[in-house]
């Protein structure tokens, strides 16, 4: 199977502009692609982690990945999908984050010659002549349809600044700049982004009279009204300091029975046939998919070794053979609440409290209602059903 009936076998495919072209140029092997990405924040997500995975399958059936890091529109802010406006970072962060976006790259997407390339808007965005760009650029556009666009819909709202208004703008300029300097010929982006990639389209072909091409993917878990990489706590995030390795096993070992899967499809490299075998399994099976799926993408992520401990300790967190998480707490902090706290179980005392209160932790075996019950090492601390947490104290 050649890899666009591929992709589209595994249901990533949501938009294209030109079909046609653009199956002939994957299969062929002549997309030179780009994916941009805002440097928010200095870690990756688990959001960021379906483009990931769709550049190295790309890049695997011999087209070229370029990594577009967002140095320039980071000092704007995508207000796609977004009611309020983002912070506004130093540049100082932004060139930080880009630098640890690079170092998470890495492990996924070959560089070098001959290989993918990896580029950052701020080389010519920040350079740009404002009036020269208005005179350049901003003459391709009307208003009247860059505010019909979806990207801007949701803002309109409580209020699009002028900033944000300029954002389409700069991402298709991106496009025109490595299209007219790297030879790119295709742009993929998660399909909230459609607006803004015909944009680019449409520019190249105003100011060059050159066919270029884009094609979205679809957002997974989208239907639930959630972009992948989302929780009550916030972003899933691919650096293990911020989102512990067992933490990110468990958010997919947590994914819903119908959503299973179509995580396995878009985001694992099992075979097709082997795909289509799971999806014949009886209901019974639906934890043994799970587990599979969490321990693919941690492996991806995290590496073979990491990937089989989390397994393990989440095994044994259910019942199961295995080691449980271990968190290590100062002993002096030796009764409930604060070992909640230094554990990391709880993110305050009045957290933690509350928790107790409402019947959510259990020590060992038995509901804790005493808010200064004390904990010795080796005690397990169960938080609700989902968070088991072995307890060393030093």
């Amino acid at each position: 199977m050649k890899i666009y009936e591929e992709l589209q076998k595994r249901g990533l495919i949501a938009q294209v502009t030109d079909e046609e072209e653009i199956r002939a140029l994957i299969n062929g092997g002549g997309a030179k692609f780009y994916i941009g990405f805002d440097p928010t924040a200095d870690s990756l997500t688990a959001g960021h982690f379906m483009a990931l995975c769709l550049m190295k399958r790309l890049q695997m059936a011999g087209n070229t990945p370029v990594v577009l890091l967002g140095g320039g529109t980071g000092y704007i802010g995508d207000p796609s999908g977004r009611t309020d406006m983002r912070n506004m970072m130093t540049p100082e962060t932004i060139r930080h984050n880009c630098d640890c976006f690079k170092k998470q790259m890495e492990r996924f997407i070959e560089f070098g010659e001959g290989k993918a390339i990896i580029a950052n808007n701020a080389d010519w965005l920040l350079k740009l002549n404002y009036v020269d760009l208005l005179r350049e650029v901003g003459a391709c556009f009307t208003v009247n349809n860059m505010l019909r666009a979806e990207c801007y819909k949701q803002r309109m709202e409580k209020g699009l600044s002028f900033l944000e208004f300029n954002y389409m703008i700069m991402q298709a300029y991106d496009f025109y700049h490595l299209n007219e300097n790297y030879g790119c010929n295709m742009q993929f982006g998660g399909d909230d982004q459609w607006s803004n990639m015909l944009a680019g389209t449409e520019l190249i072909r105003k100011k060059t009279g050159k066919d270029a091409y884009a094609m979205t993917i679809t957002l997974l878990l989208n239907s639930e009204g959630k972009k992948m990489g989302k929780t009550a706590k916030g972003a899933v995030w691919l650096d293990e300091n911020k989102t512990s390795v067992y933490d990110f096993y468990q958010y997919w070992r947590n994914v819903g029975d119908t959503e299973v899967m179509k995580c396995i499809k878009m985001l694992t490299f099992i075979p097709l046939e082997e795909i289509e075998e799971m999806e014949k399994w009886d209901e019974s099976r639906i934890n043994e998919k799970k587990e599979i799926l969490a321990f693919e993408l941690t492996k991806l992520v995290h590496g073979e070794e990491k990937a089989a401990k989390a397994q393990s300790q989440a095994r044994a967190a259910f019942g199961g053979e295995g080691d449980l998480p271990e968190k290590t707490v100062k002993a002096d902090n030796a009764t409930i609440i604060p070992v909640l706290v230094a554990a990391g179980i709880c993110a305050s005392n009045g957290e933690a409290r509350r928790l107790i209160q409402q019947g959510g932790i259990t020590l060992n075996e038995s509901k804790v209602t005493d808010i200064n019950a004390p904990v010795k090492s080796g005690d397990v601390i169960h938080k609700g059903k989902k968070v088991h947490i072995k307890i060393n104290l030093i």
